[in-house]
């Protein structure tokens, strides 16, 4: 059974982005709840918020884990899920590798928003109909706590981007922020989008942390030396290369997500 059916795809290439509320059952969202809370109590999350002095900002908190392959085996073998391999592959196509894992949290009243911008200018790949975001609501995620925001059909346009003031490593963009959509999700629920979309998230206005989970990947076909300049390693999903985590982990970490 496919992921998705003839519109939503047709979707995906005309808006470059397609969303599936409830992706995760209930049980899943638990476990992904629960992992997020150890690694937040372990301290493993750091502050890339920054005042305009360049130094970590004392009273912004943007928290962010990256990688995560190395900290939790649960997130590791979240990807090697079937129904998550198969969304990936009807979108870009196979072969495909896994690139980048991160969670960023916005805690209580004080979280930070990421500014606007497009994965592309990082990865720089041809298409960027090739590299998919999978972003994952790890709590409800709304208007007033700050959940992502995207701006439809702007994927074939590169936009120029710079260095990013409250951030220590970001850049950022300035697209028409009257075209926004706001995508409001329930735990569970998912947005695929490609690397051209621009996006941000908001600030956390609420009085409950929220944080997003998201995989980065990325077709065989466009990986390149700028690919490997991010603090993670390729893992092959699908293809001749792929091995469900054994060449990497020495394992089949799928089912470890439980």
């Amino acid at each position: 059974m496919n992921a998705f059916n003839e519109e939503e795809y047709l979707s995906f290439l005309e808006n470059g982005f397609v969303i599936k509320p409830n992706f995760f059952k209930f049980d899943e969202v638990k476990l992904i709840k629960k992992e997020t809370e150890r690694l937040v109590s372990e301290g493993k999350f750091r502050n890339v918020a920054t005042d305009e002095d360049g130094k970590e900002s004392k009273s912004k908190q943007n928290l962010q884990l990256i990688p995560l392959y190395d900290q939790s085996k649960i997130f590791r073998a979240l990807p090697y899920q079937k129904k998550v391999i198969q969304a990936i592959s009807e979108l870009i196509g196979d072969p495909f590798i896994l690139r980048l894992d991160q969670i960023f949290l916005k805690p209580a009243k004080n979280g930070l928003g990421t500014s606007w911008h497009q994965d592309n200018a990082y990865f720089k790949i041809a298409d960027p109909l090739k590299g998919i975001a999978l972003w994952i609501a790890i709590h409800d995620a709304n208007a007033t706590n700050g959940t992502l925001q995207i701006i439809p059909s702007l994927h074939h346009q590169s936009l120029e981007h710079e260095r990013d003031a409250s951030s220590d490593h970001h850049i950022r963009c300035y697209p028409p922020e009257e075209q926004t959509l706001t995508v409001e999700l329930n735990a569970g629920g998912v947005i695929f989008f490609c690397y051209g979309v621009p996006h941000q998230t908001g600030p956390n206005g609420s009085d409950h942390l929220r944080a997003g989970l998201a995989y980065h990947f990325i077709h065989e076909d466009f990986i390149s030396e700028k690919v490997h300049q991010f603090p993670n390693f390729c893992r092959y999903m699908t293809g001749e290369k792929a091995s469900g985590g054994m060449n990497e982990y020495g394992t089949l970490v799928e089912q470890e997500f439980a």
